[in-house]
């Protein structure tokens, strides 16, 4: 039996868990219904190519401090932005011919395809690397949507984590607290009404319709998924490895695993 470790926050978790998949769903007021999985792509659904990193850095002459994304969106014209993000796609393109799975891809697709369980995406990278990846490694399973680095606001916000969730019809109505509009449209106007910077989470109205993010685990390697998976509402999985290992005690991960398929078990039995 693999190990898997439960990390939960009292604080923060949700007090329910998910149901076991390995039985017919039964409303119970401890239990819910899993509505589907998120997943980022490197480090996660493929072995960390964290080199690409230092590369772009050095490519984009920036420090280890400076996210990557935020200084290409923080230069002055599109044809510098343009110039920038394409040294990174060049980056990213020879990286994707090096893909190595991660033990136990193929066997958690397989399984969550055959409990027809939703899957999809939210990365930092661009489509191409992602769509070489889901060809070569799992071309019999279905992930939608993909959301890529051309959604914004990115992780760690949780904004392309509630799309997923909006898509998938999965919506409730707002008590009025902070969450995130409609669409990126009505966003943008919250926002300049509220005087909140892009990627805050804006006040919503009582009763607005918003999207629901409760039923979903996010699965990750970086504190960027796990924050993301949380500030959205979702449950977190953190898939650790020798560089993350200590954002297994961080506040926004419940759930630890060593390998993919170690999360077959985790929600047959539904421990999580």
């Amino acid at each position: 039996m693999r190990r898997f470790w439960p990390i939960m926050s009292t604080a923060t978790s949700s007090p329910w868990k998910f149901a076991p998949l390995k039985r017919p769903y039964v409303p119970s007021p401890n239990t819910r219904k899993l509505e589907g999985i998120v997943f980022d792509v490197d480090g996660t659904l493929c072995e960390p190519q964290t080199y690409m990193f230092t590369a772009m850095r050095t490519a984009l002459s920036i420090p280890k401090t400076t996210d990557i994304l935020d200084h290409v969106y923080s230069l002055p014209t599109p044809h510098l932005q343009s110039a920038a993000m394409e040294k990174i796609r060049t980056i990213e393109r020879e990286a994707m011919l090096s893909q190595v799975p991660q033990p136990g891809l193929t066997s958690l697709m397989s399984y969550l395809d055959s409990r027809s369980i939703r899957k999809g995406i939210c990365t930092r990278n661009f489509d191409l690397p992602v769509q070489n990846l889901l060809d070569k490694f799992l071309p019999e399973s279905s992930f939608a949507p993909i959301v890529t680095r051309d959604f914004r606001p990115p992780k760690p916000d949780p904004a392309g984590i509630l799309h997923i969730a909006r898509s998938w019809g999965l919506v409730r109505k707002s008590t009025g607290e902070a969450g995130i509009p409609k669409d990126e449209a009505e966003e943008k106007e919250k926002l300049a009404q509220d005087g909140a910077e892009e990627g805050e989470l804006v006040k919503t109205d009582e009763g607005e319709e918003v999207a629901d993010a409760s039923g979903l685990i996010m699965v990750g390697d970086s504190v960027d998924d796990i924050t993301a998976g949380r500030r959205a509402g979702a449950k977190t999985v953190l898939l650790v490895n020798d560089v993350n290992r200590h954002l297994a005690e961080h506040e926004h991960t419940d759930l630890v695993i060593e390998r993919l398929d170690d999360l077959i078990e985790v929600l047959e039995e539904g421990r999580l």
